[in-house]
């Protein structure tokens, strides 16, 4: 059966080719959609039909989608980290750059002149005189696919890095550059940065985490990037830094009202990964995961869900979504055994307080067989590939 792919967004042509239009029927019109891809489209108050089995995002935040529905209801949401890592992290390195000279005052002072401009650009230019990065120390929050590749650029212009992340991946600690010392703490790095920049999620632990308090354990004049999300930095308080001196410069790319209120404050409008590479990369990550699980039911880099992949060894698979809780597995092979389903392999994974089955089996089950499965207490949801 042809399945229906829903595009919320514009999504870069090259991933929505990805999708196989023997299995799959893509477009942004269609009806009752077995997947979604998405940008930046608000799903938060979006009813959902009972055939949708994934959602796909094209990048790497999710805070678009209502993930706890999505989960109770066994819908699989994947997002695309690492793919506009490359993008963000040159705008990261422009932004360190913005935030130690003042080009952004200087264009706009220099845009104003209308007579003897050469003459008043000699004279005037002393106004806009900045500081330079070599030699100078960059912490920074959060080394995963962006937060590495920044602190990796940053030795290369000759800075001293440090970092902090309590979650770092052997892969990722694996790329980092040997001259980033690593700190214990997110204190240690305030408070030796000259430039701090953050490169973490947007989570109840860290929202709000640069605010008067963590700002009073900073150096005079540190100059502060934000490139992960607007909520990780209380407007109010940086306001109230900046216009003391105790932070030297503010770049961010999530402009909001309370920021745009701050003198000084360089907004850029959410740029990081507006470039014709990084839309791509997106588009074809999500487009190839969302693709590998309707056919197959593996997954990668579900955000609610855990990595799950088995290769076929039947023409039958079972795929079932359950609560993460003891004798599931009991169950499914009991029940198989009980209706005459050979299992020829079987794999499961566990997330937090949700689990993922795969089972393949000889032949397909009944009908009958499945509705069995389906009734069992803590199953969400049973796809049958």
């Amino acid at each position: 059966m042809i399945k229906n792919i829903k595009l919320l967004n514009k999504i870069a042509k090259v991933g929505t080719d990805k999708l196989d239009r023997a299995y799959f029927n893509v477009g942004e019109d269609v009806d009752a959609p077995y997947g979604i891809m998405v940008r930046s489209a608000n799903m938060l108050d979006m009813e959902f039909n009972t055939e949708l089995r994934a959602i796909a995002r094209a990048g790497a935040g999710v805070n678009n989608i209502p993930i706890d529905r999505c989960t109770e209801a066994g819908i699989v949401v994947f997002n695309t980290p690492g793919a506009n890592a490359n993008a963000v992290k040159e705008l990261a390195i422009c932004g360190l750059m913005l935030a130690s000279r003042n080009v952004v005052g200087g264009v706009e002072w220099a845009k104003a002149l209308t007579e003897d401009v050469a003459k008043q650009v000699e004279k005037g230019k002393s106004k806009f005189g900045g500081v330079e990065v070599y030699g100078k120390t960059l912490g920074v929050i959060g080394l995963g696919a962006i937060g590495g590749m920044v602190a990796n650029t940053a030795v290369h212009l000759g800075m001293d890095v440090v970092g902090c992340d309590p979650y770092l991946s052997v892969e990722g600690a694996w790329n980092l550059n040997h001259h980033i010392n690593k700190a214990a703490q997110y204190d240690d790095v305030y408070a030796c940065a000259d430039y701090l920049t953050l490169h973490v999620p947007s989570t109840p632990q860290t929202k709000g985490m640069i605010n008067k308090d963590t700002i009073a354990k900073m150096k005079d004049g540190v100059r502060i990037l934000n490139f992960s999300r607007a909520d990780l930095v209380v407007a109010e308080d940086m306001k109230e830094a900046m216009e003391s001196g105790k932070v030297a410069a503010y770049v961010t790319d999530f402009p909001t009202e309370a920021v745009l209120q701050i003198p000084g404050v360089v907004a850029i409008p959410h740029l990081g990964a507006s470039t014709e590479e990084s839309e791509d990369n997106c588009a074809v990550m999500a487009a190839q995961q969302l693709s590998d699980y309707m056919m197959n039911g593996n997954i990668k880099n579900s955000v609610n869900f855990p990595a799950i992949s088995m290769p076929r060894t039947t023409d039958c698979r079972l795929c079932i979504l359950h609560k993460n809780i003891p004798s599931m597995l009991a169950k499914f092979t009991s029940l198989c055994s009980e209706q005459g389903i050979n299992i020829e392999n079987l794999t499961n994974k566990s997330r937090g307080d949700v689990a993922f089955t795969m089972i393949d089996v000889n032949g397909k089950p009944a009908d009958a067989s499945i509705d069995m499965l389906k009734s069992l207490e803590a199953v969400m949801r049973v796809r049958v590939l």
